[in-house]
């Protein structure tokens, strides 16, 4: 027994060792804020860790660490974060999933910790570099609506047999096509560059709902947004993102969009009432607590929790599912059994409130890494020509939150470098699905996605492959400074983009 003891007891320390040098990062040395410094600090001096390895998406904020209950709850945020739902009990997993769904995890659609996946060539949602989701939509609507009658928001390819997935991912399919532009993909010094757009199109047999027109909708692609600093956007008040919005509507052009007023209703939200857009490419969630991550918890899994004891689906989806024979016969239920419990509003809770309270704090808490290299004269330079360029009119560099920020007091009164004015902006990009007009990217971090997911795939459908390609598909309200880009001699270009990936 006493041999145990000692073996455990190595194990523990080689275990926290081991957990030192992930943790570890020779390559920066953090700088004593100040502000003079402060751009160093992204997240700002309490949100900004100074990891850059492969892990750096992951890490807590700093005043987790220092509060046991709190980083108790991260750990089990975490632990929610990467495990998978599975419809039955099992030791490995949690229960839940289903009846129909998207993925079986949130790291399923998010394999980086808080990055998005990468480009692929085929839609499968088993693939665990395909952070994908799939919209159906009507073309010719003015809003490009949806077919929510049919199909959720983020279209199910997946459920839980008997049951049978409103679309067989089988039949989605995906071709990334060559883009030539204006300019013949050439800058004026003579150097090339390549574009490519994804085509996404639905077989009419891969669909369940026998009256629903596939060739009278069309299918986009949108990859899943980054998790990391997310709490620190949701920190900056209403009041400022409408200043901001108000200042671009003086500007001779490039006027953003702001969020459209969101009411919030749900109870658990600190913030009830209305608030302009901050998440999505859309801008249609206004707070963290109604935002993405609150809701894929419950929907990409369809896993019910306190305040959601019902399914994420659609009426004509339990209408189709309940008069199915096959399913009738295997649950030994009527239609009209089956459609009740699929439309019951008052399911077993499958997910916790304590869970779900935990999970919120990992997915408020994700630090954000430390910016790199802004001591070195190329980085300056191309800093100096991001903002003569005009990148930074959009890519607002700094924002400060507000000085209540009730649910984590520790991010307020934080000045913040996320590099984005929270605005939607068209780009007049070629075939860009439902985000013709589209938030503006938060560019804090991005140049560690190499480190991080293996990849540097850029905008909302990943179609750039880096960074010259996503200024080059700017166009519209960002064309003059695309422009500016384009006729700056090479070692110009070099600098900028060594800028973006410093930040």
């Amino acid at each position: 027994m006493k041999d145990l003891k000692v073996i455990l007891l190595m194990l523990a320390v080689a275990a926290l060792v081991s957990c030192k040098d992930d943790n570890e990062d020779p390559g920066i040395n953090k700088k004593e804020y100040s502000a003079e410094t402060e751009e160093w600090y992204p997240g700002g001096k309490t949100g900004t860790t100074w990891v850059a390895s492969s892990k750096a998406f992951r890490q807590t904020m700093g005043f987790i660490d220092e509060n046991p209950d709190l980083f108790k709850k991260f750990m089990r945020g975490e632990k929610l974060f990467e495990k998978s739902f599975v419809s039955d009990g099992d030791m490995m997993a949690y229960t839940g999933l289903g009846p129909a769904y998207i993925r079986k995890s949130c790291i399923a659609c998010h394999p980086s910790y808080g990055g998005h996946g990468q480009r692929v060539d085929k839609f499968d949602t088993n693939d665990s570099h395909n952070c994908y989701l799939l919209m159906i939509y009507d073309p010719a609507s003015p809003t490009l609506a949806l077919a929510s009658k049919y199909f959720t928001g983020m279209t199910q390819t997946r459920a839980v047999a008997p049951f049978k997935a409103p679309i067989d991912e089988t039949g989605v399919h995906l071709d990334w096509t060559e883009y030539t532009d204006a300019f013949g993909n050439k800058f004026p010094d003579g150097e090339t560059y390549s574009l490519i757009y994804p085509k996404v199109s639905v077989d009419q047999d891969a669909i369940l709902f026998k009256d629903f027109d596939m060739s009278k909708h069309a299918a986009a692609i949108e990859a899943t947004i980054g998790l990391y600093g997310v709490g620190l956007i949701d920190a900056i008040s209403d009041e400022d993102l409408r200043a901001e919005y108000s200042k671009q509507q003086a500007r001779e052009y490039c006027k953003g969009l702001i969020g459209a007023d969101i009411e919030e209703k749900d109870p658990s939200n600190p913030f009830p009432g209305k608030h302009p857009g901050r998440f999505t490419y859309l801008l249609t969630r206004g707070t963290l607590d109604n935002g993405p991550g609150a809701n894929a918890i419950w929907n990409i899994t369809n896993v019910t929790r306190p305040e959601r004891q019902y399914h994420y689906i659609t009426d004509e989806w339990a209408k189709v599912s309940s008069q199915d024979t096959e399913i009738q016969t295997t649950l030994g239920l009527t239609e009209t059994q089956i459609f009740d419990y699929l439309k019951s509003t008052t399911l077993p809770v499958e997910m916790t409130k304590d869970d779900y309270d935990a999970f919120m704090v990992w997915h408020r808490c994700l630090a954000v890494p430390a910016a790199r290299n802004l001591d070195d004269s190329e980085v300056q330079h191309g800093k100096e020509l991001f903002t003569q360029a005009g990148c930074a009119e959009c890519h607002r560099p700094s924002w400060t939150t507000r000085s209540n920020y009730t649910p984590m007091p520790q991010m307020s009164n934080q000045k913040i470098f996320p590099y984005t004015d929270l605005l939607r902006h068209d780009l007049d990009m070629y075939e860009p699905g439902r985000c013709r007009v589209c938030r503006t990217t938060p560019l804090w971090g991005r140049g560690l996605y190499p480190t991080v997911s293996g990849h540097s795939d850029k905008l909302h459908d990943l179609r750039a492959r880096n960074n010259v390609e996503a200024i080059m598909w700017h166009g519209g309200e960002a064309a003059p400074s695309r422009d500016a880009f384009r006729n700056m001699s090479k070692a110009d270009r070099n600098a900028l983009v060594k800028f973006l990936d410093a930040i």
